[in-house]
């Protein structure tokens, strides 16, 4: 009997396999993402705006060359310096001396002689019509670049002693001690010791030059006036204190008195100032506000003149910013004596009774308006009157500031003038020259054999004697 069996079937070969079931698909449709250029250019531009923000803080941190800075200057900035002048000033001994820059107007030989001080982030700049209208008034008036400030001296050269005890100055050292002691001595050190036994222990003071910012306290702003006043002969002066500079000078009017003839405190608080130091100070804050025109013009309307120009904001913005003067500016902000009391001052014995008027504006707010009161009930001999600009001087009101002054400063005594146009002799050379001159006389009359030229060889040895006192000659002082 046959035994029928069933095989089962061979597999379908894997590429003839059907699929049992269908893939899941889904319900999503596809489309195609077209490209919009839009987008492109849009980073594009976004990402050369953010480079070129950052370029520009970076180049901000590093005060450019002098020289260039100044051929970069726009016109009103060159005329207003082809006006001025230099005066050297020595604020301390062993350090070199600072150039401070003035501008002046007016007859030099008139009675009333007017010097300006601005306030801090401020200069002569502000005060060139000012200056220009007491000129014309027959007034000789003069403003001042503070040092630190527009075109005077922002930064300073000056020579420190630090001790050097780096690992360069030591391999240094036993370099110069083997050069002295020969290369015998050097190897006789490590053959005993192991190494060179030089003096590693001497303390090694050296002196290097460092640039600083002049940024002058007090004591110093002191010394420059006097030397100003000094130099361009102005004493007995009227004094125009703008803004910080009543707090800043306030103690050397105090100990100065004689070469002073009065004071007006133009929106001069006692310690602050109208310009905030501390967007000059905060990093970012002030590359935004130095390294755009519209960001400090903005600044100046909030906080110093009602209206500015745009021509002058970018007057006072390059000079801030120039030659590193932000730094300089600060460090004097940080100097104020911020405990100074006005009605304390006002009574010492150097301040009472001299002639003083405060000039306050009273556009900017009602607030404003009453501290200038306050300023002027503080000071008992002051006159108060009021101006329509703002804390800084503006285009618009500096005929008006300067009215107030002229109108002051015409209304006191006249003082007393040396009319001479040669320099004046000091006392002590007059006193040797009338000597020199009297003994000269009397050896005349011994001597006199008939000749005149005697009487004429006196007179060039008293001439000789005068130039001697100043160390140019050694014949007479011997």
């Amino acid at each position: 009997m046959a035994i029928i069996t069933e095989e089962p079937d061979s597999p379908t070969p894997l590429k003839q396999q059907k699929p049992t079931s269908k893939p899941p698909q889904s319900t999503t449709p596809i489309t195609t993402k077209a490209t919009n250029p839009f987008h492109f250019w849009f980073y594009f531009t976004f990402s050369v705006s953010l480079i070129t923000l950052i370029f520009m803080f970076l180049t901000s941190l590093y005060p450019q060359d002098p020289k260039t800075w100044f051929l970069s200057l726009p016109t009103n900035l060159r005329q207003h310096y082809s006006k001025g002048k230099n005066i050297k000033v020595q604020t301390f001994p062993n350090q070199p001396q600072i150039e401070v820059f003035a501008i002046q107007e007016g007859p030099s030989k008139s009675s009333d002689h007017v010097l300006i001080v601005h306030g801090l982030g401020c200069s002569s700049f502000a005060f060139q019509k000012v200056v220009n209208f007491l000129g014309v008034r027959g007034i000789h008036a003069v403003a001042i670049d503070l040092p630190g400030s527009g075109f005077s001296d922002k930064m300073i050269v000056v020579e420190e002693e630090y001790v050097d005890d780096g690992a360069l100055r030591r391999l240094k050292d036993m370099y110069n001690e083997i050069q002295e002691k020969g290369i015998f001595w050097g190897f006789d050190q490590l053959v005993e010791h192991g190494y060179v036994n030089y003096e590693e222990n001497k303390v090694r003071v050296s002196k290097r030059n460092v640039v600083k910012a002049v940024d002058l306290g007090p004591e110093e702003i002191g010394k420059v006036l006097g030397q100003v006043i000094d130099t361009m002969g102005l004493s007995p002066v009227d004094l125009v204190l703008h803004d910080s500079a009543l707090g800043l000078s306030a103690n050397w009017i105090s100990e100065n008195r004689g070469l002073l003839r009065s004071v007006v405190v133009l929106d001069s608080v006692p310690s602050g100032t109208a310009l905030p130091l501390w967007v000059l100070e905060m990093p970012v804050v002030r590359d935004v506000v130095l390294g755009f025109e519209f960001a400090f013009r903005r600044l100046l309307g909030k906080c110093c003149s009602k209206s500015v120009g745009n021509l002058e904001a970018e007057g006072h913005r390059i000079l801030l910013k120039g030659r590193d003067g932000r730094r300089a500016v600060v460090g004097m902000g940080r100097n104020l004596n911020c405990s100074f009391d006005l009605n304390e001052w006002a009574v010492l014995d150097g301040v009472k009774g001299l002639p003083m008027q405060v000039i306050w504006s009273d556009a900017l707010s009602k607030e404003w308006t009453d501290e200038g009161r306050q300023v002027a009930d503080s000071i008992p001999q002051a006159k108060f009157v009021t101006h329509s600009g703002g804390r800084w001087p503006q285009e618009h009101d500096s005929e008006e500031i300067a009215e107030s002054i002229y109108q002051f400063v015409s209304s006191l005594p006249k003082s007393v003038k040396q009319t001479e146009e040669e320099e004046p002799v000091p006392e002590h050379v007059q006193k040797m020259f009338d000597e020199a001159r009297s003994g000269d006389h009397h050896h005349h009359h011994r001597g006199h054999d008939g000749r005149g030229h005697d009487h004429d060889h006196g007179h060039g040895h008293a001439h000789a004697g005068y130039m001697d006192a100043y160390g140019l000659g050694q014949g007479w002082a011997m």
